[in-house]
C-alpha cells in the first residue's frame, strides 16, 4: 500500500500532499526537504501521514532532515487554530513562526544545503568507561600519583558528575587548560564528545537564588487574590494602577511556578522597548531568562528554539508576540503585560494574529493559567472580566509612599488669546517645567508625531509635499535634512521652492519630537535635553543608551513618543507634558477614546512615582472633552461605561467581532472593481453585515492601491461558519480570471 504525506511548506498556502518512499521513517512535526514547482526546495514540516491517494500525480519527499519533531503536539495544533481563526493558511503561520535558519531553501541541492541550519555545537567530558564504580576511581587516581594537577582534574570532574555514568560536563566550564584535560582523554580515563548546546540542557532553577523583593501588604494580598483565582478560572485580569508595583507581583508568581519545574511564558509589548523590565526580571532570576524577540539575529531565534524544544521544563521566557509560537515544554503560566497594547496585535504579515488572545487560548490548551494584566485593560478584556469569564483582582495602591499624580489640562487657545503661549508651550506647562528645572528633577515631554515637522506645504498655491508611493504627506527631519515616508521609507531633499508654483522656502507646518526638542532647548538653554523616538532609538542598544543615561539622571528632560508609556519607572520623574491631545483624539476609529484614555493614562502615570507627588499637564484645544476629564479624574470605569453605551449601538466589540477584507493592486481601477464584485458577492452571504467597499484612511502603500470591505458578525452569530463562507467567496476571487491577481486578505479582530 502506498504512503503520503500532507507536508506544511512556508509558502501562502495549505498542506501539500507527497509521496512517501519505503523504509522512510516519518512522523508528524518532523522536517523534510521537498521540491515545489520545477526545481524550488524547502524544508517542509510533515502534518499527517495517511494511504490516500490524491487525484494528481505526486513528488516524493526527498528525504528525511530532522530525526526528532520540530513542533511539538500543542504547537501543531496552535498553527491549526491560529490558520482557522485568523483566516489563513498553515504555509503563512510556517513562514512567520519557525525561525528562518530552521527552514531553508534553495534552487539547487548545494544552495539548499548551505542555507541549511547547523546547531552550535559544545565540547563535553564524561569519564572514562567502568570509572562511575568506586574502586575502578581509586585505581585510576594511583595512576596519577606523579601528575597531581591531573588527578585534581580527575577528581572535578567526578564531583561534578556525582558519580554517575553516561552524565556529562562542559570542557568550558572546568577552567582549566585544554592540555590538561587532552592528556586524561588520552590515557582514557575522560572521554570528549561533541554535542549540540541545545541538548545540553540547563540546570534546574533553585527558588533561593531568585533576588525578589518582598512584598507590600497590598501586593501580597493581591497575589493571594490571583492564586485564588487561578483555583476556579484559567484567566485572571489583574487591573492595577500605574506604578502600583505589579511587576513584583509576576515575578513571585513566576519563581513559584519555577520552583515546581513549570514554565512561564512572560510576554511584554516591544520587548526590545522595555529595556528596564528586562532588566528588572534579570536581576530576579540571572542567566535562567531566555530573551526572543525580533531583534535577536536569525541564529539566536534558532538556537533559542532548538534549546526549548529539547528541554523538558522549567524555563522563564521573556518575549514580544511572537514567543507565543515557541515550543516551551511544561507551560504552567502566561503573563501577559500591559495587555492592552496595540502591539500584542500583528498588522503584517499574515497571520495576523492577536497574541493576547491566542495566548489565552494556548494557556487552556496547555493547562496553564494566565494573567492579563494592566492599569487600563482593553475593553473586551474588561467585559470579560467584569461578567465572569475572566477571574478579577484589583490593585488600587501605588508602590511605597507614591502618589498618583494631579492631572492639569491646559486650554491651548485660551493661552493663545491671552498672550500666554510661547511657541508651542502654555504658560502653565512652562512654568511647572521651569520649577521642575529649579528642584534638580527631571520632566517627560511627550508628542505622538516624530520629525521635525509632520508635512511640508506652500501656503501661496496649497501643495503638499507626499510620497510618490504612498497616499501620507512627507515629514521633515531636520537633523538628517530630508523628507521621509514613514510607511515606506521613500526619501526625498526639502526643496527649496515650491516645485508647482515656484514659490520659495515651502513652510514646515506641524509639530513633532525633533522640533519640540529643538524649541524646549531654546527657552531652557542651561537643561540638558534627550529624545526618544524611532529616529534616536534605532536600535535595542541606543535605546538602552538613552533610558539608562535618563534613568542615572545625566539628562533633565526627555522629550519622546508613545515609547514613553512602556511601563517605565523614573523616580525622579515629577513632571509630564502632553503637548498636543488632539492628535489622539480626532482619529477616524471607534477605539480612538478608548486608546486615548489608555495612552494618555500610561503617559502621565511616569510622574510621581517616588515620594514626591508628580503633576502632569495636558495640552489641548478641547478642554471639556469627556476622555480627558476621565484622565484627569481617572475614571476607568467611566470611560468603559460611555465606550460600551456607544458600540452597543452600532455593534461594535464586544457586541459584536469584526472582519475587514482588504484588496491591493498596483491598477486603481482593477482593485475597484474587484472589490465592488467581492461586495457583492458577500451581500448575497452576508447581507446588511457587509460594509464598503471603501478606501481606508491611507488608500495607497508602496504605489499599491486599496479597497477594504467590513464584515460585523453579531453576537450569537456563529463566526466559525461566517468565516467558512467568507473562505469560500475568497477562493472565488483567486479563481476570477479577471481578478485572480489582486492580492486579498483578512484581518480578523482589527485593531
Amino acid at each position: 500500500m502506498e504512503k503520503f504525506a500532507d507536508i506544511v511548506v512556508p509558502v501562502a498556502r495549505g498542506v501539500f500532499t507527497f509521496r512517501v518512499e519505503e523504509g522512510m521513517p516519518l512522523r508528524p512535526g518532523v522536517g523534510v526537504e521537498v521540491v515545489m514547482g520545477a526545481r524550488k526546495r524547502y524544508l517542509g514540516i510533515v502534518w499527517r501521514l495517511h494511504g490516500e491517494a490524491p487525484a494528481f500525480r505526486t513528488k516524493p519527499v526527498e528525504r528525511l532532515l530532522t530525526a526528532e519533531p520540530l513542533l511539538t503536539p500543542l504547537q501543531m495544533r496552535l498553527w491549526e487554530w491560529v490558520a482557522d481563526y485568523y483566516l489563513c493558511s498553515l504555509g503563512d503561520v510556517m513562514r512567520f513562526a519557525l525561525p528562518a535558519a530552521l527552514k531553508p531553501a534553495g534552487l539547487t541541492e548545494d544552495e539548499f544545503r548551505s542555507e541549511a541550519y547547523r546547531p552550535a555545537t559544545v565540547r563535553c567530558l564524561r569519564l572514562g568507561e567502568g570509572l562511575a564504580d568506586e574502586e575502578a576511581f581509586r585505581a585510576a587516581c594511583g595512576q596519577l600519583r606523579r601528575a597531581p594537577a591531573q588527578e585534581a582534574l580527575l577528581r572535578r570532574v567526578r564531583e561534578r558528575l556525582a558519580g554517575a555514568d553516561g552524565a556529562f560536563v562542559l570542557r568550558s566550564e572546568l577552567g582549566t587548560s585544554a592540555p590538561l584535560a587532552d592528556k586524561l582523554v588520552a590515557r582514557g580515563l575522560l572521554r570528549e564528545e561533541v554535542r549540540e548546546t541545545a541538548a545540553c540542557g540547563r540546570p534546574a532553577f533553585r527558588p533561593e537564588e531568585a533576588a525578589l523583593a518582598p512584598l507590600t501588604p497590598a501586593q501580597e494580598q493581591a497575589r493571594q487574590a490571583i492564586v485564588a483565582s487561578f483555583a476556579s478560572c484559567g484567566t485572571t485580569l489583574l487591573w492595577g494602577v500605574t506604578g502600583s508595583g505589579k511587576t513584583e507581583i509576576y515575578l513571585h508568581l513566576i519563581a513559584d511556578v519555577l520552583a515546581r519545574g513549570g514554565s512561564v511564558l512572560y510576554l511584554m509589548p516591544e520587548i526590545a522597548m522595555t529595556a528596564q523590565l528586562v532588566a528588572r526580571v534579570r536581576r530576579a532570576f540571572g542567566d535562567r531568562v531566555i530573551v526572543y524577540h525580533s531583534k535577536c539575529t536569525d541564529r539566536q531565534r534558532a538556537e533559542i528554539y532548538r534549546t526549548l524544544l529539547a528541554s523538558p521544563g522549567g524555563e522563564l521566557v521573556l518575549g514580544a508576540r511572537s514567543a507565543i509560537f515557541l515550543p516551551i515544554g511544561n507551560l504552567r503560566l502566561v503573563v501577559v503585560d500591559e495587555e492592552h497594547d496595540a502591539s500584542y496585535k500583528q498588522a503584517e504579515p499574515a497571520p495576523r494574529y492577536q497574541a493576547r488572545d491566542c495566548v489565552v487560548w494556548l494557556a487552556r490548551q496547555a493547562g496553564a493559567k494566565c494573567l492579563l494584566a494592566s492599569a487600563t485593560p482593553s475593553i473586551e478584556t474588561w467585559v470579560n472580566a467584569r461578567g465572569g469569564k475572566y477571574g478579577f483582582v484589583k490593585l488600587t495602591e501605588r508602590y511605597g509612599e507614591a502618589r498618583l499624580p494631579q492631572v492639569q489640562i491646559s486650554d491651548s487657545q485660551r493661552a493663545f488669546r491671552r498672550g500666554e503661549r510661547r511657541q508651542h508651550f502654555d504658560k502653565l506647562l512652562l512654568d511647572s517645567l521651569g520649577a521642575v528645572l529649579e528642584r534638580g528633577a527631571q520632566a517627560i515631554l511627550f508628542q505622538n508625531r516624530r520629525g521635525f515637522a509632520p508635512w511640508v506645504a506652500c501656503e501661496p498655491c496649497g501643495w503638499v509635499a507626499r510620497c510618490p508611493r504612498c497616499s501620507v504627506t512627507l515629514t521633515y527631519h531636520k537633523q538628517r535634512q530630508r523628507l521621509e515616508c514613514h510607511m515606506c521609507g521613500y526619501v526625498m531633499p526639502l526643496p527649496h521652492q515650491c516645485p508647482q508654483c515656484g514659490a520659495p522656502s515651502p513652510q514646515l507646518m506641524g509639530l513633532g519630537t525633533e522640533k519640540i526638542e529643538e524649541e524646549v532647548a531654546a527657552l531652557f538653554p542651561a537643561a540638558r535635553i534627550l529624545r526618544l523616538d524611532r529616529d534616536t532609538a534605532s536600535s535595542p542598544s541606543r535605546y538602552r543608551a538613552i533610558v539608562e543615561t535618563f534613568e542615572r539622571g545625566e539628562a533633565d528632560i526627555l522629550v519622546g513618543t508613545q515609547m514613553l508609556a512602556k511601563g517605565f519607572d523614573f523616580p525622579r520623574v515629577e513632571l509630564v507634558g502632553v503637548l498636543n491631545a488632539d492628535s489622539l483624539l480626532n482619529f477616524p476609529d471607534f477605539r480612538a477614546a478608548e486608546r486615548a484614555f489608555q495612552l494618555l493614562t500610561q503617559v502621565t502615570g511616569r510622574a510621581g512615582r517616588a515620594n514626591a507627588r508628580g503633576e502632569a499637564i495636558i495640552q489641548t484645544s478641547q478642554p471639556e472633552h469627556p476622555v480627558l476629564r476621565r484622565v484627569q479624574t481617572l475614571d476607568y470605569e467611566g470611560m468603559v461605561a460611555a465606550q460600551l453605551a456607544e458600540r452597543s449601538l452600532f455593534g461594535y466589540p464586544p457586541y459584536g467581532k469584526l472582519i475587514v477584507v482588504t484588496l491591493r493592486h498596483r491598477d486603481a481601477t482593477l482593485v475597484a472593481e474587484a472589490a465592488a464584485w467581492l461586495a457583492a458577492q458577500m451581500r448575497r452571504q452576508f447581507a446588511k453585515r457587509v460594509f464598503g467597499p471603501h478606501a481606508p484612511v491611507i488608500e495607497k502603500v508602496n504605489e499599491e492601491s486599496c479597497q477594504e470591505i467590513l464584515l460585523k458578525i453579531e453576537n450569537g452569530l456563529s463566526a466559525a461558519t461566517v468565516k467558512t463562507a467568507l473562505s469560500g467567496l475568497l477562493a472565488a476571487v483567486a479563481d476570477h480570471a479577471r481578478y485572480r491577481k489582486v492580492f486579498v486578505f483578512c484581518d480578523v479582530d482589527p485593531q
